[in-house]
């Protein structure tokens, strides 16, 4: 009994250790505010691990109380039931989860049968008697895991499926914003065609003046060919706007599951919201919400686990194997001598193989490395998009305060120039030139505003979501 303690004990102390090293994190820098906050930084070192600093809200993806426009919303919820690429993802993720159930039975007895029937006379290297031999035999094998090479592959399988996960919010992340700045860019054609029609049809009623004008000897033809220049410039745009609009409308059917078809408006550009608030996300906290930098680490920890796995195949296997069944030389006797039974055990290991073994432990120790190399990549990526994001949005309101003030200035500047111009005060030339101020800052608005409210929503993919 002391003897099979001790056996007992020496098996489990051997199945309790792994080959390499447990994954303990990545060690990094980053700050605790951001730019934007005009507050003094400082710089902190930690070690991240996403299992022991995972928020839990991170998983959740609302998007409807940020910006009100039911339209939006309704869009953005069709995409993502309908995307197709959120279901390859999906199909990912069941892939991933089969691949850890086959890694896991790696680690399990194997159980099998066989069975058998001969009639000859050659037995060994003896010629004897013609006879029959039927047999049945159930058998097992069994690979100790005394090194842990099959729990560091479960390991990597395990971090394969939260990659996939991630990767699949990562694409929820990306289509929402997909969908916004699709539909924000559509609402801005929209107002670019309204302008470009409303300013066509002001230069097409002077045209009619100046034709009139031009009969009646008042005024010269340049005046008439400058008319019909501005005309034709207006006339012009608007089939480009008409063209992008059916583009951002057949961008939007295919990114929500439809066929290409018309899409309604909800809020019209000059009345979307130019103040929108987002939840307090600190510097550090990127490394736990966004999915690009949790799928980086999940590569860490599946790099981790394969070195460990790559160490264990230096050193012996052991296995256990077992076969018990019934033979005979009659079918109806089987079994009436008793059971047919083999217990036995093996060890298998490398004695020498050209270094192939160490080579593959270098290798994996590389990409390792590679790993984390991509992790700390991955974050500092994180970072500039964010406080790149936080500056232009910034910058883009007080860029808006400018084009509206402009806008009213041009536009003022339009009416009063024509009515100089009417009244023979000033040229026509003065004219055309107000006229075109007015058209292009009307147009600068509408894209300013519009890369504004794009920013927001490629803000909120960047923050990582999670609202």
């Amino acid at each position: 009994m002391r003897r099979f303690i001790g056996i007992v004990a020496v098996v489990l102390g051997l199945w309790s250790c792994k080959s390499g090293q447990n994954y303990q994190g990545v060690e990094m820098l980053t700050y605790d505010t951001y730019r934007t906050d005009e507050l003094d930084r400082s710089l902190d070192s930690f070690r991240v691990k996403v299992d022991t600093l995972l928020i839990d809200s991170a998983v959740n993806i609302e998007w409807f109380s940020l910006f009100p426009d039911e339209v939006l919303q309704e869009l953005v919820q069709k995409a993502l039931e309908n995307n197709q690429d959120l279901e390859i993802a999906a199909e990912s993720i069941q892939q991933a989860q089969a691949a850890l159930v086959i890694q896991r039975s790696q680690m399990l007895p194997s159980i099998g049968y066989s069975g058998a029937a001969q009639r000859g006379n050659f037995a060994g290297f003896d010629l004897g008697s013609t006879q029959n031999v039927f047999s049945g035999f159930g058998s097992v094998n069994w690979e100790i895991d005394f090194w842990g090479k099959y729990r560091r592959l479960n390991e990597a399988a395990q971090a394969n499926i939260l990659a996939s996960e991630e990767g699949q919010r990562a694409i929820k992340l990306s289509l929402i914003n997909t969908v916004a700045n699709a539909y924000f860019r559509l609402i801005e054609y929209k107002m670019r065609l309204e302008i470009s029609e409303q300013t066509l049809s002001l230069r097409d009623s002077m045209l009619s003046i100046i034709e009139q004008r031009f009969d009646k000897g008042i005024i010269a033809e340049i005046d008439l060919n400058q008319a019909q220049i501005q005309k034709a410039i207006a006339a012009g745009s608007i089939p480009i706007w008409e063209r992008l609009i059916v583009s951002s409308e057949n961008l939007l059917s295919r990114l929500t599951g439809e066929l290409p078809d018309r899409k309604d408006i909800g809020i019209a550009l000059l009345d979307q919201p130019e103040e929108i608030s987002f939840p307090e996300i600190l510097p550090g906290e990127l490394l736990v919400r966004r999915p690009d930098i949790l799928i980086a680490e999940q590569d860490v920890i599946a790099s981790n686990a394969l070195l460990g796995a790559a160490k264990a195949n230096r050193l012996p296997n052991i296995s256990l194997s077992g076969v018990l069944g019934v033979a005979g030389s009659q079918f109806s006797s089987l079994g009436s001598n008793g059971a047919s039974w083999n217990l036995g055990g093996s060890i298998l290991g490398p004695l020498f193989n050209w270094g192939a073994l160490q080579r593959q432990v270098d290798i994996e120790e590389s990409r390792t490395r590679q790993a984390v190399l991509n992790y700390e990549r991955t974050v500092l990526s994180a970072y500039e998009e964010v406080e790149n994001l936080l500056y232009s949005i910034q910058s883009l309101k007080r860029e808006l305060v400018a084009r509206k003030d402009h806008v009213e200035a041009a536009v003022k500047a339009q009416f009063l120039s024509q009515e100089r111009y009417n009244q023979g005060v000033t040229s026509y030339l003065e004219y055309l030139e107000s006229q075109r101020q007015a058209f292009d800052a009307q147009l600068n608005f509408a894209g300013t505003k519009q890369e504004l409210l794009s920013s927001y929503a490629a803000l909120y993919a960047a923050l990582g979501g999670g609202w």
